[in-house]
């Protein structure tokens, strides 16, 4: 892969600086929840669950294709390798830096195996009816399951139960299923494993669309940082609305809920749904032609 673009210090380093401002109004709340020890079980998802630590989504990266000068920082990232103009030079007197295309090559499995998953999702059309349930599949039988975050059940255990044993469950993630109570786990009609996400993912799925955070980071620095951003902020909004329509109450947090047992919660749910698949597929798009241009 050849260098299309060489940028200065004084080119690159008000975007990297416009990135870090970018993305620092969610990692500066969550560190210094972390450093109080106080926990969000909204916002603190993405930093929780994902592999991606708030230092790495603050880094900026301008992806394959673009060098940089008087770029010691990136120098010591992984994935970059350092170019002098001559042997005489070093990485802190105009060198370049750039992503090395020994690691692209490295890399190729991986891409190739999201690009698979990319297009396999997007070739299917958004199926906007599972109303959020797997979060309540997730809490049935608390009592004896126990619940995975420290906060009350808005209609209770039995009220809980009764919805996710009213409603037909269609729970086509695996990441979202795998975590499914033992007594839910039977109640969902689509068996998805860690195996065969190609075969069930589909852009209607509110962890579909976070996981293209996933898939952007894990494709970084290959890909441009301002990608990784927009997929994140797509997945900051989705796990609003994922944990609106859960069963826990989160009024003390002022998130409104979604009541999905509800025609209307449906309604909302599904709409909000359609409209966050909508906003996914150019981003699934731009990761897939990312993907094409490094293999």
């Amino acid at each position: 892969m050849q260098v299309r673009t060489v940028l200065s210090r004084a080119e690159w380093e008000p975007l990297a600086e416009a990135h870090a401002a970018r993305v620092d109004r969610y990692t500066r709340p969550h560190l210094e929840r972390r450093e109080a020890r106080v926990k969000h079980p909204v916002h603190d998802f993405l930093f929780t669950y994902y592999s991606q630590r708030p230092a790495q989504l603050r880094r900026w990266h301008p992806g394959v294709g673009v060098a940089l000068e008087d770029a010691p920082e990136h120098a010591g990232w992984k994935g970059y390798r350092v170019v002098p103009p001559s042997g005489r030079h070093s990485a802190r007197s105009g060198a370049r830096v750039e992503v090395d295309p020994a690691y692209v090559a490295a890399q190729r499995p991986l891409v190739e195996a999201i690009r698979r998953l990319l297009v396999a999702t997007a070739s299917r059309p958004p199926q906007l009816g599972c109303f959020g349930l797997h979060e309540w599949a997730m809490v049935h039988r608390a009592s004896e399951h126990g619940t995975r975050h420290e906060w009350p059940l808005r209609l209770g255990e039995r009220g809980t139960d009764e919805v996710v044993e009213g409603h037909r469950i269609t729970c086509t993630h695996f990441d979202a299923f795998r975590f499914f109570t033992p007594s839910a786990r039977p109640l969902n009609t689509l068996s998805p494993g860690s195996k065969d996400r190609e075969e069930f993912e589909q852009p209607g799925c509110l962890h579909a669309g976070m996981d293209l955070y996933k898939h952007a980071f894990r494709l970084s620095p290959m890909v441009p940082s301002e990608l990784v951003a927009d997929c994140f902020e797509l997945a900051w909004d989705i796990r609003v609305l994922d944990m609106r329509a859960s069963p826990y109450d989160l009024a003390d947090l002022g998130l409104e809920p979604v009541r999905i047992e509800t025609a209307e919660g449906k309604r909302t749910y599904a709409d909000a749904q359609a409209a966050f698949a909508a906003r996914g597929a150019p981003l699934r798009a731009r990761l897939v032609e990312a993907c094409d241009a490094l293999i």
